[in-house]
């Protein structure tokens, strides 16, 4: 059985990342944020290295299926920021709570569907510890362009549902 850590190197070579490579930050922030026991995941867009793929606007230039992939993406970004934080994907008990922005044209209500991305990235990864709340957002802009931005916060350490 894979662990986590194999899952998400997994997913990236599926998706095109190489996890050698340091995530880059945009600004003058903190991409992972350790509060006690829960890790705050700034929001990622779809960037791989220097380049951010999926640009555009969901629904005209942008196909579901690339949103998702998009948000899959993302979602790897903020997995990888946390393992990077914590030393290995084992440490997390929960996700509570994520928020996928898509870039979306004035017509384009499957939101919801680009955030099954996210979902199906995290679930994949994490197994059942990777379900969660979820809200998802059509939005105007996102930074660099980018169709999609997703924020996770993880819990870590024991899990008391």
């Amino acid at each position: 059985m894979k662990t986590r850590d194999e899952k998400l190197q997994a997913l990236a070579i599926e998706l095109g990342f190489d996890l050698k490579e340091q995530i880059k930050v945009g600004g003058k922030y903190t991409p992972v944020l350790i509060d006690g026991n829960v890790a705050y995941v700034a929001g990622q867009i779809p960037r791989i290295g220097d380049v951010v793929h999926f640009v555009g606007i969901v629904g005209e230039s942008i196909s579901l299926d690339d949103a998702r992939r998009a948000a899959a993406t993302a979602t790897l970004r903020a997995l990888a920021l946390v393992k990077a934080a914590l030393g290995t994907l084992d440490a997390i008990s929960a996700v509570p709570r994520i928020t996928v922005c898509v870039r979306s044209a004035p017509d384009f209500t499957m939101q919801s569907e680009v955030a099954d991305g996210a979902s199906d990235a995290l679930h994949s990864v994490l197994g059942d510890v990777g379900v969660h709340t979820r809200t998802s957002i059509g939005v105007l802009q996102l930074p660099k362009g980018a169709s999609v931005e997703v924020d996770c916060i993880f819990k870590i350490g024991s899990c008391t549902a």
